[in-house]
């Protein structure tokens, strides 16, 4: 196996004293190891950061928190759901699993991410709800999706897994839709030992039960003498939700722990991103052959990856040379990501035109992704920007020829 001198990593930080301390400490004291104190202390500290009206629901990771979404809002097979052809699978998954038609939507060309005018093309009378991707960071603009989902009665879920800390005039995305969801996965902003994920209920429609669903159902009784707890039984046991069986989705105190004390670092965490890209971005300006994320007035983008996209002629055959090059003579692994939904065999019965996804199929097929996290050495990150920049060169030589 190759040895890279810049690897690509699905750990994005490293935790420093204070946060490993704090794991010590729980694994120590906590009583019990699930659904304690922690859990109550990371919601709570997590609300305060988004700065939402909603509750804050801490689960095992962000696929549970889009399970939940789907229980909340009735799925069924009359439904159909929008949502981004280019994200990761799990956000088309929940809707999918519970029999609804997911109808794909397309990205902006110059953001890279889904936009109300992509979204409308796939909205029916049918469409029971929207699923917004803050993709690699960047958020949507999702002040205008969120007018037009409220006007047309359209529920508006955020699946905000990449963009920690992003804001659109400096209101935090999640805290624009009727539910959001979050992943302290093992690559994203911050993570809670691997795995990790948060539900945002902005809408108190859906704030029913929510602990009961994601915990087996489980509910204290309502006792007239709490001094004979044991009966009838420790606990009750309820339909959460009519005609949804409930799950385990809980979250364990010691990743609650921790992610209580990560949410304190989340600000300079993304500040390290943010003038990283800066700094990439301006210095590949001189070449048009690659296309980064359009800047917004008033959008945060929080740079949870650096993608980009190769344009001009022959912009496939060059990527393809540049990945090569890169891996092989420099040894810096760059990869390729979220592949449009559509293409997999899973979800061949959602079919869709090509013409309704052409942004996402050009993005896709022309894409390409560095390494990008936190604890990079400024050694290496300089290396990489000097390596892509002679990459670059050397194809801009071969096809002038």
């Amino acid at each position: 196996m190759r040895k890279f001198i810049v690897n690509w990593t699905n750990n994005s930080i490293k935790y420093n004293i204070k946060e490993k301390k704090i794991v010590q400490h729980a694994m120590e004291n906590a009583e019990p190891f699930t659904q304690g104190k922690y859990l109550l202390k990371f919601e709570k500290s997590f609300l305060k950061y988004i700065g939402g009206n909603g509750a804050a629901y801490a689960v095992a990771n962000c696929s549970n928190a889009l399970d939940l979404c789907a229980i909340l809002i009735n799925t069924d097979k009359k439904d159909e759901i929008v949502v981004p052809a280019h994200t990761w699978c799990a956000t088309a998954i929940s809707f999918a699993r519970y029999g609804a038609k997911i109808k794909w939507a397309d990205i902006d060309p110059d953001t890279f991410v889904v936009s109300l005018e992509t979204i409308k093309k796939q909205v029916s009378k049918r469409t029971k709800a929207i699923v917004v991707v803050h993709l690699y960071g960047m958020p949507t603009n999702i002040e205008e999706i969120a007018l037009f989902a409220k006007k047309k009665k359209i529920i508006l879920i955020e699946d905000c897994a990449q963009s920690l800390g992003s804001s659109v005039n400096k209101k935090k995305t999640g805290t624009f839709g009727d539910i959001s969801v979050f992943s302290f996965h093992s690559n994203k902003i911050i993570t809670t030992l691997g795995e990790g994920g948060i539900l945002l209920v902005n809408n108190k429609k859906y704030d029913k039960k929510v602990r009961a669903l994601a915990h087996n159902g489980v509910e204290a009784y309502k006792r007239k003498n709490l001094k004979i707890y044991w009966k009838p039984s420790m606990s009750n046991i309820i339909e959460a939700k009519k005609n949804y069986w409930p799950s385990n989705f809980c979250i364990g105190e010691i990743q609650c722990a921790l992610g209580s004390e990560l949410i304190k670092r989340i600000n300079k965490l993304n500040a390290i991103r943010i003038n990283r890209a800066k700094r990439f971005i301006k210095s590949l300006s001189e070449y048009s052959e690659l296309k980064f994320q359009k800047k917004i007035k008033g959008y945060k983008n929080v740079y949870h990856c650096l993608v980009a996209q190769f344009t001009g002629k022959n912009s496939k055959e060059k990527k393809d040379i540049f990945m090569k090059e890169i891996s092989q003579k420099y040894c810096i692994k760059t990869i390729v990501q979220n592949c449009p939904l559509d293409r997999f065999e899973l979800f061949k019965k959602f079919k869709t035109k090509k013409s309704i996804l052409k942004n996402t199929n050009t993005f896709f097929d022309n894409m390409i992704s560095w390494p990008f996290y936190t604890y990079m050495s400024e050694k290496k990150f300089n290396y990489m920007i000097e390596k892509t920049k002679l990459v670059l060169d050397f194809i801009r030589k071969k096809y002038a020829n």
